[in-house]
């Protein structure tokens, strides 16, 4: 598709701000056809209302490069109010960002308003544009015309707007050119832009993992020496970012990249630490399970954010139980100890919700209790509902040389055979040694002594 690009544009070197270099149809690859019923909708009714619409930024891209978009965003002149009037399933969300979702049957539309550049003035604009001391933006719903938006986007790639009833394509960065080179290019002063919003950072490294594209020299050399803003962005906000970063299918690669960027110390500073201790068979364990979670999305499968979490923390969490083994508690109240401090840690820079929290804590201790097969307790362990997330984490740790195989390939088998053939194994098992009790000695009793009674 991208080679196809060439003979669809002409390169133009357009200012940023500036009228947009138009390409009518049939000079482009997009049709209405590409695009749902919901979002083609919306953006009639909003133009039959008398207002602008258009199709704009990553769904316009996906489709430049022959993917399917996630989902379809509109961007319009009306204001929230106007939108959330116009259609009866919608409604207003978010504060620093006002945009609006329109429900279109199953299928949500978010439309957001056209964003004006920010004004240094006082009390009249504090309530809809207002930055902290360190230039980030704490609320933004300053409106203005499609050209000042098309500024305000964050990549060029993402400054297309593509109206459905024309089939016409507004290109305002030159953002075909930089799709057509494959190269991811901020708009403006990346310091600048960077400060207003360091998640843009993380947006850069996502869409060159996610696209195979390279970032641009500037937009790239910017981002360590400006990584440390992370720092002030909620970490709630970071949890939906690490989600976005890695379960789209290039986990391994967006990985890489977060290293290779200094990012990765910013999300995950204790996974870091331990990487930087011992680089060995906790970068394989990583990997291998970045590399699992990319096979899983790719062919459909479920990934529950648990299971990645737990990964990521896992080589943390080694490292502080070393730190409590020395104490000489139980391995299951060390380890205890050092989930809780870890998942302490960690959640002060993404904020790991509780639903998946608890899930990466069985996860962890199900390693200790996997190799307790006597008795009855393997087949307790089957009916453990995180057995099979615990069993999968093990074999990871066996594949990463953490541990030397044979445990993994024994719950294999059990999980394959009969009830008779899974007793045989558990008999043929090396009884444990037991250990003798010490009988603890009563102390020898005082005889009685009479006391005098009281009158």
């Amino acid at each position: 598709m991208l080679k196809k690009l060439s003979k669809y544009f002409r390169r133009h070197a357009l200012p940023v701000i500036s009228e947009p270099h138009i390409v009518r149809s049939g000079g482009h690859p997009l049709s209405a056809r590409q695009i749902t019923s919901g979002a083609r909708k919306v953006v009639e009714q909003l133009v039959s209302d008398g207002f602008q619409a258009y199709l704009v930024g990553g769904c316009v891209r996906d489709l430049m490069l022959g993917l399917s978009p996630k989902d379809f965003d509109v961007a319009t002149d009306a204001t929230p109010e106007q939108v959330n009037k116009l259609f009866r399933r919608a409604r207003i969300v978010g504060r620093r960002f006002q945009i609006v979702h329109v429900r279109m049957g199953a299928e949500v539309i978010e439309v957001t308003t056209f964003r004006a550049h920010h004004t240094e003035q006082g009390s009249n604009t504090r309530d809809e544009s207002h930055r902290s001391a360190k230039g980030l933006l704490l609320r933004d719903n300053l409106f203005g015309s499609i050209n000042e938006d098309a500024s305000r986007r964050d990549f060029t790639m993402n400054a297309l707007y593509y109206h459905p009833q024309d089939n016409s394509v507004y290109d305002y960065a030159n953002g075909l050119a930089d799709i057509e080179r494959r190269i991811i290019r901020i708009i403006g002063d990346p310091e600048v832009r960077y400060r207003e919003d360091p998640v843009r950072m993380l947006r850069a490294i996502r869409f060159a993992g996610k696209l195979g594209f390279s970032i641009e020299e500037k937009s790239a050399a910017a981002i360590s020496k400006m990584a440390h803003l992370l720092a002030d962005i909620p970490p709630a906000r970071l949890f939906d970012e690490v989600l976005k970063l890695l379960m789209h299918g290039q986990a391994l690669v967006t990985f890489r990249l977060l290293r290779e960027y200094d990012l990765f110390r910013l999300l995950f500073p204790a996974t870091e630490d331990a990487l930087n201790e011992d680089p060995g068979w906790y970068l394989e364990f990583i990997e291998q399970a970045l590399t699992n979670t990319d096979k899983r999305i790719r062919s459909g499968k479920r990934v529950t954010p648990a299971f990645l979490f737990a990964a990521l923390l896992w080589p943390a969490a080694k490292q502080a139980n070393k730190k409590f083994e020395r104490s000489n508690i139980s391995p299951v109240y060390a380890l205890q100890q050092a989930t809780a401090d870890v998942l302490h840690r960690a959640c002060q820079r993404v904020a790991i919700p509780r639903r998946f929290s608890m899930p990466m804590r069985e996860i962890w201790e199900m390693q200790l209790r996997l190799p307790r097969r006597n008795g009855s307790q393997a087949f307790r362990l089957m009916e453990n509902k995180r057995f099979r997330a615990g069993y999968d984490f093990l074999l990871l740790r066996e594949d990463a040389g953490e541990l030397e195989p044979g445990l993994g390939v024994w719950w294999t088998r059990f999980q394959e055979m009969d009830e008779d053939q899974r007793l045989k194994m558990v008999s043929t098992l090396a009884e444990p040694t037991p250990t003798k009790k010490r009988r603890r000695r009563r102390p020898r009793r005082s005889p009685a002594t009479t006391q005098p009674d009281h009158d």
